[in-house]
């Protein structure tokens, strides 16, 4: 890949200084103010992510990409001064040389102290450390011996951009390497932003003038190199909001829909039942002797019961249905346009999965069944009505031995004693 990459930019580097392409003086300005307003967007985007990762780097880099921007956009505004044609400004070497070494600053924040435990005191230390970075970096160019100069007949016609060319690929291999620790959007953007910056000082080092071909070019890549670093931030801040969306709707041990999504589907379902007159099922399961589990393994023992049953609710059921973590050792099934016979199916198929799981100790579940609207028009009077039928199953269980074993298992509220019925067959099942 970095062989593939230096041809690329040797023949980028060859096929620029060759050139007699001459860019619109104007059209360079906006590439120059395009490129600010990326990175003073950007520098906003990363203070509002510092605001809620607490993340050391972002603070940092938000300075710098907003100081850098100021800077090309205060220089671009200005009028340029008569006679200076062969000159390398300033402005472009103390920004883009700042850049590069916040970014290598940046990197070694992170991997000592990542995270930030007082923020409004990070901010405070970040302007700091960015101030007096900056001004180290101005006072060494404007304090030179030789200002920087255009060389326009030499190998490289501005030498100057060799030193943040040199920053900026220390900066490509510092993000490169942290690519193998951490894998996400702005990471990797950041990586590419570093190693396009490298290539656009290059192109610059063949600048035989303000407006050629390869400063042109060396712009355009600049402009580019923000523009992927904003996209970086945009879609890990997408991927962080998604991160969060599913968080707030769902159980952290077991991974299924909490009490709150439930509650939202219940209400979804009764809307929709209520407009085309087809019912639901709602089945409700608790884990048997969770407390024992608990005593005689250890509380890491049930919290795996508590997985093993999600993992089979979340694998074993229809795309369309929602299991959710009711509360403690209980859970809940929402299964759409369900009739009671289909509940029964359904609960039947999850003890069996339970049992068949290959993991100790064995764990079993009882259930009850509500179905819309013959148990309930709400939701409460469904939940209520299911986990009357839910502990009705529990009340007739018979201890055997040093386990708990029955005929048959309850699962309806209605039909109390129904066992030889056709009907109370379907709300049996058999353990």
């Amino acid at each position: 890949m970095w062989l593939i990459g230096g041809a690329i930019t040797a023949g980028l580097l060859w096929s620029l200084r060759n050139s007699s392409y001459i860019p619109d003086p104007l059209l360079s300005r906006y590439i120059q103010l395009a490129g600010s307003l990326l990175a003073f967007t950007f520098a906003a985007n990363a203070l509002v992510r510092f605001r809620g990762m607490h993340d050391r780097i972002t603070l940092i880099l938000a300075f710098g990409f907003g100081l850098a921007g100021l800077i090309e956009m205060g220089a671009n505004l200005a009028p340029h001064a008569e006679g200076a044609a062969l000159a390398v400004p300033l402005s472009w070497m103390v920004s883009r040389t700042l850049l590069a070494i916040l970014l290598v600053v940046a990197l070694l924040v992170e991997r000592s102290l990542p995270l930030s435990r007082e923020p409004n005191k990070e901010i405070a230390w970040a302007l700091l450390v960015v101030g007096l970075i900056s001004y180290l970096t101005s006072v060494v160019f404007f304090a030179a011996p030789t200002a920087p100069k255009i060389y326009p007949h030499a190998l490289l016609a501005r030498p100057w951009d060799l030193l943040p060319a040199s920053i900026y690929f220390i900066a490509t291999l510092g993000f490169w390497k942290r690519l193998k620790h951490t894998e996400s959007s702005l990471d990797r953007a950041l990586f590419l932003t570093a190693a396009v910056n490298v290539v656009c000082h290059l192109a610059m080092t063949q600048a035989a003038s303000h407006f050629d071909a390869a400063s042109g070019a060396a712009q355009v890549l600049e402009a580019t190199g923000y523009a992927i670093v904003l996209a970086g931030a945009l879609l890990d801040n997408a991927n962080l909001f998604d991160q969060v969306s599913r968080l707030a709707i769902s159980d952290p041990l077991t991974g299924l829909a909490n009490y709150r999504r439930l509650l939202e589907v219940m209400e979804s379902e009764l809307l929709r039942a209520q407009r085309t007159g087809r019912g639901f099922a709602v089945l409700l399961l608790d884990l048997d002797h969770l407390k024992q589990i608990n005593d005689v393994h250890g509380h890491l023992t049930g919290s795996q019961a508590l997985k093993r049953l999600g993992n089979v609710l979340r694998q074993h059921c229809r795309a369309m249905d929602t299991a959710a973590r009711y509360g403690g050792d209980e859970f809940a099934l929402v299964l759409p346009e369900a009739e009671e016979a289909v509940a029964v199916q359904v609960a039947h198929r999850i003890r069996k999965r339970l049992a068949e799981d290959g993991h100790a100790p064995k764990i079993t579940v009882s259930a009850g069944v509500a179905i819309y609207p013959r148990d309930g028009l709400t939701i409460e009077k469904l939940l209520h009505s299911a986990d009357n039928a839910l502990y009705a199953m529990k009340g007739r269980r018979t201890p055997v031995g040093n386990g708990m074993s029955m005929e048959g298992e309850y699962l309806g509220e209605q039909g109390a004693g129904e066992w030889g019925s056709e009907e109370g067959q379907r709300r049996r099942i058999t353990k």
